[in-house]
């Protein structure tokens, strides 16, 4: 009989994330992902003015901070017909960028290192084989000095001879499957650090043009910000050199420290290119911060790499491109906690979405939820009926694709030096190393393209960043609808509104995390989490007190769970309180 194994919660993550997985010998067999959070943003913004939505929906999330705003403000411009100044377009995509890069930068060091890089090890390096392992790997991040390792490991020391691991606490130190030598691992760790300072500055993008951070501000028909160069109160030339600068480090950071810890760590674990594959679906509307408003076969509103078009990979032909067709685009509930008028098992397009709460699970704390053809909180969204993958694999596979010159370079070279197919990126390794691969594309995009651009308009005098023509809703018809879909750090983002008598008739999201981490729908089909663990029965688990291995696998697709679904209380009190390592 199989083996239960309950991870509750999953740790360095964002929101609450339950998996159950029943265990032969040392291989899993069968997994459930069950989100236990309830989403409640769809039905809050219903009956306010769409203006306003963008505002509410931004609150789905704090690590995502900005992105789910952009997906609403563009999907209300697709339905009342605003066009968006050029340089308003080009401050999103700053936003946008700089956002990807932090995020993916943030996941890879402080949410899913800790799988690969013994903490505890690194105390026993040497500093010096430190420095030559870094070099080894291409790693000429300035700080790669003698003087910084040595400082870092009478750190990690202290640490242990404190008896306090702080946030290193509950770690599966002595697992056997940690591979890295001390001086990779002391690398790592002084990288992690370095990382904590460079996302704490990259992120003043969004500061300077949405005022703060989390939550930038936005506007429907461009940005919430005035420009004058020669003004103190408006974005002006010293901020714009600070921009500036900041984007000359995110490239640094990303070349000398990121891109190359990201493919040594990963080529010490090569099996992992095997392992944690998901069902070999992919969908994405182009690279990081591509954005559409409407029908994703037109051209976009904003994108990076323009010439990178949206598309499908099916079956596991990785060599054909098929066009994306949004109304294909389906959500099941069928293990979810919700109910549809139409019955349990339809799947409805997001444009006529339903978020009926239809609560079955047992009162926590739950023993074991499998068991019920209904888990989860998360919806299953399906393209063409199929389970499909978003984010950076799906991204760097279509423009890998498409032939976009740095993606294709770094994935030859990457298959070159580790000897895989491009199918294996589809795979947890292959998840971590396609988010760094776009890390250097989109780092490369803020530096050549979108600030030049930008900076190039100002000195046309170009500083308009608002449409006004449709601002006011007499403008608007008395019933109309629109969409975006954008591509996020985790995946295409979509927001579905309509509008009837210049309110919010019906609001829909469809975010990542939902693509990634929904239950079985209406023909048993796992969502991507659950086959990437269960699929074949072979993904390992050779200790199920230390289940590091399908910690590997769930954290590289990096979940945000409360993307997926949003706690509310409605009269604002504390509904649980949750102590996780």
């Amino acid at each position: 009989m199989a083996e239960r194994v309950v991870i509750d919660p999953l740790t360095r993550i964002e929101g609450h994330l339950r998996i159950e997985l029943e265990r032969e010998g040392e291989k899993i067999t069968n997994a459930w992902s069950e989100t236990t959070q309830f989403r409640g943003i769809e039905e809050i913004v219903e009956g306010r003015d769409p203006r306003d939505v963008w505002a509410f929906v931004g609150r789905i999330c704090g690590v995502c901070t900005g992105v789910h705003s952009i997906g609403s403000v563009v999907a209300v411009e697709d339905a009342i017909g605003s066009t968006v100044p050029k340089q308003a377009r080009l401050i999103r995509d700053l936003v946008l960028g700089s956002q990807e890069v932090h995020d993916h930068v943030v996941h890879f060091y402080h949410l899913h290192a800790l799988d690969w890089v013994n903490v505890v090890s690194a105390a026993e390096a040497d500093p010096k084989k430190a420095v030559e392992f870094a070099a080894s790997i291409g790693s000429t991040w300035k700080n790669n000095s003698e003087t910084t390792f040595q400082k870092v490991k009478e750190t990690i020391q202290g640490v242990l001879d404190s008896g306090q691991l702080s946030i290193f606490s509950n770690g599966y130190w002595e697992h056997p499957d940690y591979r890295l030598p001390p001086e990779a691992n002391l690398m790592a760790v002084s990288h992690y650090l370095d990382a904590l300072q460079f996302q704490r500055s990259i992120i003043r993008i969004n500061t300077v043009f949405g005022g703060k951070n989390p939550h930038p501000n936005f506007l429907v028909g461009g940005m919430a910000c005035s420009i004058d160069p020669n003004k103190s109160e408006t974005v002006n030339q010293v901020q714009l050199d600070q921009v500036s600068s900041w984007i000359d480090e995110i490239l640094e950071f990303v070349n000398d420290c990121y891109y190359p810890d990201a493919v040594a760590i990963m080529g010490a674990y090569k099996d992992y290119f095997d392992i944690g594959a998901a069902a070999p679906n992919f969908l994405a509307v182009g690279m990081a911060g591509a954005t559409y408003g409407g029908d994703p076969t037109g051209r976009p509103v904003s994108s990076f790499h323009p010439d990178i078009r949206p598309g499908v990979i099916l079956d596991g032909d990785y060599s054909t491109l098929h066009e994306l067709d949004p109304a294909k685009i389906t959500e099941f509930v069928s293990s979810a906690w919700f109910s549809y008028s139409e019955g349990k098992d339809v799947g409805l397009h997001p444009s006529e979405g339903e978020t009926v709460v239809d609560y079955t699970g047992p009162q926590p704390p739950y023993e074991w939820l499998g068991d019920s053809e209904e888990y989860t909180w998360s919806k299953a969204p399906r393209y063409d009926g199929r389970p499909t993958q978003v984010g950076p694999v799906a991204r760097v596979l279509l423009a890998y694709l498409q032939k976009e010159p740095t993606t294709t370079r770094l994935v030859n070279e990457a298959m070159k030096a580790l000897d895989i197919r491009v199918e294996q990126l589809n795979s947890t390794a292959g998840r971590t190393f396609a988010r760094a691969v776009e890390a250097v594309t989109t780092a490369e995009a803020l530096a050549d393209t979108i600030l030049p651009a930008f900076i190039d308009g100002l000195r046309r005098g170009d500083i308009d960043v608002f449409d006004s023509s449709t601002w006011e809703p007499s403008s608007w018809p008395q019933e109309c609808e629109g969409f975006s879909m954008l591509e996020v750090a985790r995946g295409t983002l979509g927001h579905w509104v309509r509008i009837k008598d210049g309110k919010v008739d019906n609001y829909q999201a469809v975010v990542p995390t939902t693509w990634l981490a929904g239950g079985r729908d209406a023909r048993g089909q796992m969502g991507p989490y659950e086959h990437s663990l269960a699929h074949g029965g072979e993904h390992p688990l050779v200790d199920p007190k230390q289940p590091l291995e399908p910690l590997r696998t769930i954290h590289s697709f990096d979940p945000c769970m409360s993307c997926a679904v949003h706690v509310l209380d409605p009269n604002g009190e504390s509904v649980m309180e949750v102590m996780t390592p």
